[in-house]
């Protein structure tokens, strides 16, 4: 892989980082392929699950930060390893996360499995 195909994901993981602060599910769904899907702690989340959080305002982000550890591609498909720490609001309570972050990228985001580091 290249310098430049790396310097390019990790580009488009800032980007994802900056459309998840601003909070606006219409440019957060941009960065995310029709059949995305989020893996956490608490099961799986369609993109359709996670923007209508995000629009009724029972998700927002604050912050977000992401230390890219490892970028793999296999022809046309990318998987990143980063570290993501973020604070924002779920359904009102206040939350933190510091975790690791798997996404997979075809051109769009395809999937994402976050863990606890802690």
């Amino acid at each position: 892989m290249s310098d430049e195909t790396r310097d390019e994901l990790v580009s488009l993981l800032e980007s994802w980082g900056r459309a998840l602060v601003s909070n606006d599910a219409k440019e957060i769904g941009g960065f995310a392929s029709d059949d995305w899907v989020l893996v956490g702690e608490t099961g799986a989340f369609e993109k359709s699950q996670f923007l209508a959080a995000v629009e009724a305002g029972d998700l927002t982000h604050d912050t977000f930060g992401a230390d890219v550890s490892r970028v793999r591609t296999y022809g046309d498909t990318a998987v990143v390893l980063a570290h993501v720490t973020n604070t924002g609001r779920f359904k009102g309570e206040a939350f933190t996360s510091d975790e690791w972050s798997t996404d997979v990228s075809s051109g769009k985001m395809v999937a994402g499995c976050v863990c606890s580091r802690s």
